[in-house]
C-alpha cells in the first residue's frame, strides 16, 4: 500500500502547483518537448531549481497532448497527404504506394516504445525512481549530446523523406523507445537516429515528428486515463487545462522555429547545450546542489 501511495503521489505532484507555475511549466514542456534537449529532463530540473514540487512523469506525459497540437498543426499538409493517400491505397488495393507504406511502418515502428513503456511504467511513475534521479538525467543528457555530435561529424546529410525505408523507420522507432529515460529526449533520440542514417537535418526532423505522432498521442491518452482513474478533482483538471493551453501555443512556436533553424544551420548549438547541461547536472548531483 505504501508503494501504491508513493506512485500516486508522484503522478499527481502537479496538484500542489499554482496556476502561474503550471503555465510556466507548460511553456517549458511545450518548447523542450519538440526541441532536442529533453522535456523530461527540464521538467525534472526546473521545479528542483525553483524549489517547486516535482510535477511527476504523468503530468509531463499528459502535457504531450499540447505538443501533439503543435505537430499536427505544423505538419497538417503532410498528415492529410498520408491519410488521404493511405485511404486511396486501401480502396484501390495499392499496398505498395508510398503514403500507405509510410503510414504502416510509422505504426509498426511505434511498437518498441509501447512495449518498453508498459514494461517501465511502474519505475517511471514511482517516486524515488532511479530513472528520474539527477544523476541519471545528467548522464542521459551528456550521452545524447555526444551521440548527436557524432552524427554531425560522421553522417552525410543528403537523404530526403521519399528515400525512407522500413528498416530506417524501425531503427528510428527503437531509438524513440530510449526516450522513456528522462534526459534522453524523444525528439533528440529520433533526430539523432535519422541524421545517422544520412537524412538532411530538416528531413530528419520531419521524420522524427511524423513518427512521433502515434507515440505522443498514446502517451497523452494513457496518462489522461490514469489520472481519471486516480479521481483527479476539478482543481487538478483545471491546472492541466491551463498548462495544456500554454504548452500548445509554445509548442507551435517551437516547432516552427526549429524547422526554420534546421533548414539553415547544424545541430551544434543543441550538442553544446546538452553536453553542458549534462555536466552541470552531474556536478550538481555530486555536490548536493540539487537533491
Amino acid at each position: 500500500m505504501a508503494d501504491a501511495a508513493c506512485v500516486v503521489g508522484s503522478a499527481t505532484g502537479f496538484v500542489d502547483l499554482g496556476y502561474g507555475q503550471t503555465v510556466f511549466l507548460g511553456i517549458v514542456q511545450g518548447i523542450t518537448e519538440l526541441v532536442p534537449v529533453s522535456s523530461s529532463a527540464h521538467m525534472r530540473i526546473v521545479p528542483a531549481l525553483l524549489g517547486w514540487p516535482d510535477p511527476g512523469a504523468a503530468f509531463s506525459a499528459a502535457m504531450q497532448m499540447a505538443a501533439l497540437v503543435g505537430v499536427v498543426t505544423y505538419f497538417w499538409k503532410d498528415i492529410r497527404g498520408l491519410a488521404g493517400g493511405s485511404l486511396a491505397a486501401l480502396k484501390n488495393r495499392d499496398f505498395e504506394s508510398f503514403p500507405f507504406q509510410l503510414t504502416l511502418w510509422i505504426g509498426i515502428s511505434t511498437l518498441p516504445l509501447v512495449v518498453a513503456g508498459l514494461a517501465l511504467a511502474h519505475s517511471l511513475n514511482s517516486c524515488g525512481s532511479p530513472l528520474r534521479s539527477i544523476w541519471a538525467v545528467g548522464l542521459a543528457c551528456l550521452v545524447m549530446g555526444l551521440l548527436l555530435a557524432a552524427t554531425e561529424i560522421l553522417a552525410r546529410h543528403r537523404r530526403a523523406l521519399p528515400s525512407v525505408r522500413p528498416l530506417d523507420l524501425l531503427l528510428i522507432g527503437l531509438a524513440q523507445a530510449g526516450a522513456l529515460i528522462p534526459g534522453v529526449s524523444r525528439s533528440g533520440a529520433t533526430l539523432t537516429a535519422a541524421l545517422s542514417l544520412g537524412f538532411k537535418r530538416e528531413e530528419a526532423a520531419r521524420i522524427s515528428f511524423l513518427l512521433g505522432l502515434p507515440a505522443i498521442a498514446l502517451a497523452g491518452i494513457k496518462e489522461f486515463w490514469e489520472l481519471h482513474k486516480l479521481s483527479l478533482d476539478g482543481h487538478g483538471w483545471s491546472l492541466l487545462a491551463v498548462g495544456l493551453l500554454a504548452g500548445g501555443i509554445s509548442s507551435l512556436i517551437a516547432i516552427w522555429g526549429l524547422m526554420r533553424f534546421l533548414e539553415r544551420f547544424s545541430t551544434w548549438p543543441f550538442v553544446i547545450y546538452r553536453i553542458l547541461l549534462g555536466l552541470a547536472l552531474i556536478g550538481a548531483a555530486a555536490t548536493g546542489l540539487i537533491a
